[in-house]
């Protein structure tokens, strides 16, 4: 039996057979059915090295994202993009290099596209980087602040998903907990528990309420349809619901959290002359004031869990519904108890409350970047339009570079990104882009030099995730496609090229890299109590499950128990309901504690045939991955991502199920197919991310013809503070589309010239 393992799951196959999910997978992801489909379309894949008609003949961009290109030799293609980046370097310094890479481009160790690019960069002198993510960098600012911990390391001490279901009689999970996310995690997983365990939860009688625009956000829970951004709001009605009935924790609040007395002054309207009440927010966030109130009762005289999606912080104001979430389960004040308290990401990925022990397995050393700029994740668009203006960032006043040229490997911007129109003219700006990928994806059309890249399915490497108690050896399911190399293949052929090769290789190839890697994880594992098996053996066998690897975790126990002894690595180390470093940065956009502030966008204030558009993760691929594949081509309508409506919205606008829509805005305007929802907000449309990006013209304007909903999002920070994106803040409007359908352009590869 042979293995390999990707971001939504792990997959056994004999020689020349079908990928099957592993053996105990308990929930495999559907994402997965269309992995190998994807990997083997020829019209997609990059079959030879090629380099832009444009850029050849000296346009530094200006047609860069509407072009021909021609195919070369590896030699052409490596000797070129060595050129472009040593004429960068000498004439304008490193500073003027972006590296970008976010894209979940492999679960193996040593195959990490963002690792080997790094690598490559720091040694040919650094560049500027980027800093967080897309997924969560409001949380990655904030909990620092209020917590004390960082993103990951929360993450990490999450209270396990079987404490909740033993102990917690009453799941209030805030924006849900998605069978759609749950499929996925970063660095690979051997399987799902999260459906299995929601199950054991409700066989037992838990009460789940799913507070969400869309009910299949958790399916099977008590179903509060909250106006999308107003989470807020409710959770401070919440608040002050609790406290106004005498019944927070105040032997809680006093020992393990500052700032309450601040706090509770905003809650009660002593601060702004506004009480936070069931009345006040049941306007806002269209939820009953009675149902309020009785929530508020029912989750302080039960053992509660506030558990918080990782989506909900994607949002104009992004931190102030995680951190109002936070400032609740402290009044309940059952934080640092089992299976009780406060969560953030149950379900956003699969391994989130895993009751796994927590292994540090070794990685491709990437060395020291000699650049020390940087640019919160989400800001590229405003770097390469802006260079020069200054921004904030995390209490920095910072200034974005001047960058003549991008390197970008695993990943794919112009599916992350917001406002894609807007990131198009800022990608012309460059002299240069260097892509490396296995597709022809938005972003590689996009591209001056295109360097074809391997898959995972194609090469060999270990899969061993710190949060997984299973260690795969991934071998190769299929040959390479057309010339694709591996990553570190590229840049081993580049740094020799540029004169610093045996430094980036120290002398190894792959097999020797994996054997390298695999001694390391040898010595890993004898620290932590047990021992591998040799590397021959491993290769052999193809799976190792680590012993005795089940660990339960309680977040916060150790502080909660003794905070005097254990405290938090705050401002006051306790938590921070209200936080003065935050306050003194005196942000309009994050004040000092937990407050309400109405969204630029929203439906509070929409017009008359606004809707709010809820852009989450699609359930038939890992962002744009696997987009050309089976599973998510079968999915589609007319070729159209579809876009969900609520059967009475769909009605009054003239839609029925199989049409084709335009939804637009003042950002852009794109087409998807029609599908129903009754489980939907009628103000509300759900569109998933993730369709390729295939921009053309119709009505005079452009026009997205797949069904890409970052043409109408808005490319702004979420605060001054973690300059996160907003993506989830989005009016939109919508009609039926009644014209020729145009053809996709993605479905074939771009123009070829010689």
């Amino acid at each position: 039996m042979k293995y390999t393992s990707a971001h939504w799951g792990s997959y056994q196959f004999e020689r020349g057979g079908a990928l099957t999910p592993l053996d105990g997978d308990p929930d495999p992801s559907r994402i997965g059915r269309g992995w190998a489909s994807a990997s083997q379309d020829r019209q997609s894949r990059i079959l030879r090295p090629a380099v832009r008609r444009g850029w050849l003949d000296g346009d530094k961009g200006a047609n860069r994202c509407d072009d021909s290109y021609v195919e070369v030799s590896w030699d052409r293609a490596v000797s070129l993009a060595a050129a472009a980046l040593r004429d960068v370097t000498e004439t304008h310094g490193n500073g003027a290099v972006f590296g970008g890479s976010y894209g979940w481009s492999s679960a193996g160790r040593f195959h990490h596209a963002q690792s080997q690019m790094r690598r490559f960069l720091n040694l040919a002198g650094g560049c500027v980087s980027s800093r967080n993510t897309y997924s969560h960098a409001a949380a990655e600012v904030l909990f620092p602040r209020v917590l004390g911990l960082s993103n990951r390391a929360f993450q990490d001490e999450m209270t396990a998903m079987p404490l909740v279901a033993e102990h917690c009689e009453l799941l209030l999970a805030v924006g849900g907990i998605s069978p759609r996310t749950a499929q996925i995690t970063s660095s690979g997983t051997s399987r799902h528990e999260v459906g299995p365990w929601l199950e054991q939860m409700r066989a037992k009688g838990t009460r789940i309420v799913c507070l969400s625009p869309r009910r299949a956000d958790l399916d099977g829970a008590e179903w509060l349809p909250v106006r999308p951004g107003t989470d807020t709001a409710l959770l401070l009605a919440l608040a002050h619901e609790i406290h106004a009935a005498g019944l927070a924790d105040a032997a809680f609040l006093a020992r393990c959290t500052s700032g309450w007395d601040t706090f509770r002054n905003y809650l009660t309207g002593a601060a702004d002359g506004t009480a936070k009440t069931a009345e006040w927010a049941a306007p806002i966030c269209d939820i009953e004031a009675d149902v309020i109130r009785k929530l508020a009762h029912d989750l302080v005289r039960s053992k509660s869990m506030i558990s918080m999606a990782w989506g909900l912080q994607r949002a104009e104001y992004g931190e102030q519904p995680i951190w109002a979430g936070l400032a609740l389960a402290a009044m309940i004040g059952q934080i640092g108890q089992p299976g009780t308290g406060y969560g953030f990401g149950y379900g956003s990925t699969t391994p989130v409350g895993r009751a796994s022990r927590l292994i540090p397995w070794p990685s491709v050393p990437q060395g020291r970047n000699p650049v020390d700029d940087f640019i919160p994740v989400a800001r590229i668009a405003d770097m390469l339009l802006h260079p020069g203006d200054t921004y904030r960032f995390d209490g920095q006043d910072r200034t974005y570079p001047d960058i003549r040229l991008v390197w970008w490997t695993g990943g794919n911007p112009f599916h992350h990104h917001q406002d894609l129109n807007r990131l198009e003219d800022a990608w012309t700006r460059p002299e240069t882009v260097i892509v490396n990928d296995h597709s022809w994806t938005a972003t590689a059309r996009r591209a001056d030099i295109v360097l074809p890249a391997t898959t995972p399915l194609e090469r060999t490497d270990i899969m061993m995730n710190r949060r997984d108690p299973t260690l795969l050896w991934m071998s190769r399911f299929h040959d390479p496609v057309g010339e694709a190399l591996d990553d570190y293949d590229i840049f081993a052929r580049l740094a020799e090229h540029m004169g610093f090769g045996d430094a980036f290789s120290e002398g190894r190839d792959t097999e020797a890299w994996l054997a390298h890697l695999w001694d390391r994880s040898q010595e890993v594992a004898e620290a932590h109590g047990f021992t591998l098996p040799d590397l021959d053996q491993f290769r052999a066998e193809g799976r190792f499950d680590i012993p005795d690897a089940e660990e339960a975790r309680i977040a916060l126990a150790g502080f909660v128990a003794d905070p005097e002894a254990v405290p938090l690595a705050t401002e006051t180390g306790r938590i921070t309901l209200a936080n003065a470093a935050i306050g003194a940065l005196k942000l309009p956009s994050c004040p000092a504690h937990p407050t309400w502030i109405e969204p630029k966008e929203c439906l509070t204030s929409a017009g008359p045939g606004e809707l709010h558009l809820i852009s989450g993760q699609p359930d038939t691929r890992l962002h744009s991955q696997n987009d050309r594949g089976q599973e998510a081509l079968a999915d589609k309508i007319e070729g159209r991502e579809a876009a969900y409506f609520h059967p009475e919205t769909a009605r009054a606008l003239g839609l029925a199920a199989g049409d084709v829509a335009r939804l637009y805005n003042g950002r852009g305007a794109c087409l998807a197919g029609v599908r129903l929802d009754d489980g939907l907000r009628r103000d509300c449309v759900f569109l998933p991310t993730g369709a390729w990006f295939d921009p053309q013209r119709g009505r005079g304007a452009p026009l997205e013809v797949h069904g890409n909903p970052n043409v109408l999002t808005s490319d702004h920070g979420c605060s001054e503070l973690s300059q996160g994106n907003m993506a989830h803040t989005c009016l939109i409007r919508a009609e039926k589309w009644t014209g020729a359908l145009p053809d996709l352009s993605i479905a074939a590869p771009p123009e070829f010239t010689s």
